[in-house]
């Protein structure tokens, strides 16, 4: 009977390959793979930052600043509603522009990009000392780049400007209040940043005034009222305002009460209303939903000052009453951070910690995933793709073609699409204003047997005002064209719509100029028209 032959032995080499088929190599490739694709989406958003359109409302205030540059003088020459700050900032990229090879644009680019890596180079310094779980940490290395430019359009409104440093002051808010140490410096670099951020409209200091209640509620009276940091900041603000009277007299003495009798009954809706509309609802319903996760105890000091961020940032969008997208950008970052930390620090207290360890990478791929895919929903990357079958595309291209780098005087309602298409152009608007405000705030209604246009003896200061400089700007230096909105954005009265043209023409000096303008292009939206000599 034969006996069966033992079965053979592996060779050697064999048993000493065996084990590297399950080498701890494979998934820390996987997990270097994984963090990778968690920073695609924060990328993303960086390419649509970087491609047109420029935002709308941040492209007047550039050609603002840039006019003031260049020579024109704040709130005299150049009338607009905003406070003198976001103008002195926005100075900055007109500076680069005037000295170096860089466009407005570019200079501009630039600036906010910095600003972004310096909310979040802050934002890791406020980090460390703290005990982060692993899922924590991996979650926060990835949402935080992506937090702070996922609003795309709206970067470098004044609202994201604010968020970007609302959120490292939030950390060290939460730093203060468990009276953790903090290196000197940092925490007096973003403690000024926040001041200034805070400063850029007085309805942004609800933020710092909760957070600091929080602060005060946490350490008690005594050691919070010993913190030089809320006392620095109150210093900036103070400064500020004593600032306006002595730089910027014409703001006080003649803007605000501009703004008081035209500008705030222009648009705006009832307090209860806003809270209904497509921007400012589910931003409200978001953040409720995220400030009840708060209720967890571990939930922990950032994400409350966080929640502190939220709130206050909802407020300030409350009190605008209008609803647009970028009064919610604030509200949205806090909200998105808020929620990520505080369902990271949930799955770090219940997960095993090897667990944990392996699921780290995929969670935070998961949180950036799911953030990125709610904010597609939006104006990003849509907006861009289509730029140049847009409004603004095809304005633009028109303005590249026939005015580009001439001086034009704009007479529309509009912000969009006259900015960011002048910018493009490299074209400068004569007009005082960014448009027609003070003219729509003066023609509201239509009193029964008056003239379509009042005469000059009949006119408040500020319509007069608006009507004499635009027609003496107009003849002493006539620009290279005109463009005018099809739609004046004032109510018709009767069968009659007011007409720009016909309105200024009434002033001679107007009207002898504009006999030169005889080229017309037609637009969708708009009519130029061409100075022939």
């Amino acid at each position: 009977m034969m006996t069966p032959n033992p079965p053979s032995r592996p060779a050697p080499a064999e048993i000493q390959a065996a084990p590297h088929a399950f080498s701890p190599a494979e998934p820390m490739a996987r997990d270097r793979l994984l963090r990778a694709l968690a920073v695609l989406p924060a990328l993303g958003f960086l390419l649509m930052v970087l491609t047109p359109p420029l935002n709308h409302d941040v492209a007047a205030i550039l050609n603002f600043a840039t006019r003031w540059v260049g020579g024109e003088a704040l709130f005299r020459d150049l009338i607009d509603v905003n406070p003198p700050l976001i103008f002195v900032l926005t100075a900055i990229p007109a500076l680069i522009d005037r000295f170096t090879p860089l466009d407005p644009v570019q200079s501009w680019l630039l600036c906010v990009l910095a600003c972004c890596a310096l909310s979040w180079r802050f934002c890791l310094r406020l980090r460390e000392g703290w005990d982060e779980g692993v899922v924590e940490r991996a979650v926060l290395d990835a949402l935080i780049p992506l937090v702070l430019v996922m609003v795309a359009y709206d970067v470098g409104q004044r609202e994201h400007l604010m968020g970007l440093f609302a959120l490292p002051y939030a950390l060290l808010a939460a730093r203060r209040a468990e009276g953790m140490a903090t290196p000197r410096g940092l925490a007096i670099a973003v403690t000024v940043a926040a001041a200034l951020a805070f400063a850029l409209k007085p309805h942004f200091l609800a933020v710092p005034a909760l957070v600091e209640a929080l602060v005060l509620l946490r350490r008690g009276p005594a050691a919070a009222l010993r913190d030089r940091l809320p006392w620095l900041m109150a210093g900036i603000w103070l400064l500020y305002l004593a600032s306006l009277p002595v730089f910027f007299p014409d703001y006080l003495g003649f803007v605000v009460p501009l703004v008081v009798d035209f500008y705030l009954s222009n648009g705006g809706i009832g307090l209860f209303d806003v809270l209904l509309t497509n921007q400012l609802g589910p931003a409200l319903f978001a953040l409720a939903a995220a400030l009840a996760l708060l209720a967890w105890p571990g939930a922990g000091a950032q994400a409350r000052m966080l929640g502190c961020v939220g709130v206050g940032s909802f407020l300030s969008a409350w009190v605008q009453h209008k609803g647009w997208s970028y009064h919610v950008v604030p509200m949205a970052m806090a909200t998105a951070l808020m929620a990520g930390w505080v369902a990271a620090r949930w799955v770090d207290r219940n997960l095993p910690a090897g667990r944990a360890q392996a699921a780290a990478p995929g969670l935070a791929l998961a949180v950036v995933v799911a953030l990125s895919v709610v904010h597609l929903r939006g104006e990003s990357p849509w907006r861009q793709i289509w730029y140049g079958a847009l409004a603004e595309g095809r304005l633009t291209a028109a303005l590249k073609r026939e005015v580009a780098g001439e001086r034009l005087l704009v007479l529309s309602p509009d912000i969009y699409p006259v900015y960011p298409a002048l910018n493009y152009a490299r074209a400068r608007s004569t007009l005082r204003t960014m448009n027609l405000w003070v003219l729509i705030g003066a023609y509201q209604g239509c009193p029964e047997g008056a003239p379509r246009y009042r005469e000059p003896s009949e006119m408040s200061r500020p319509e007069f005002l608006v009507y004499r400089t635009v027609a003496e700007d107009f003849a002493r230096a006539p620009p290279g064209g005109v463009l005018v909105a099809k739609n004046s954005g004032i109510a018709r009265c009767g069968a009659e719509d007011f007409d720009p043209i016909a309105y200024f023409s009434r002033h001679p000096a107007f009207a002898e100029t504009w006999r030169h303008y005889t080229r017309v292009v037609h637009m969708d939206t708009y009519r130029l028209y061409l100075r022939e000599d």
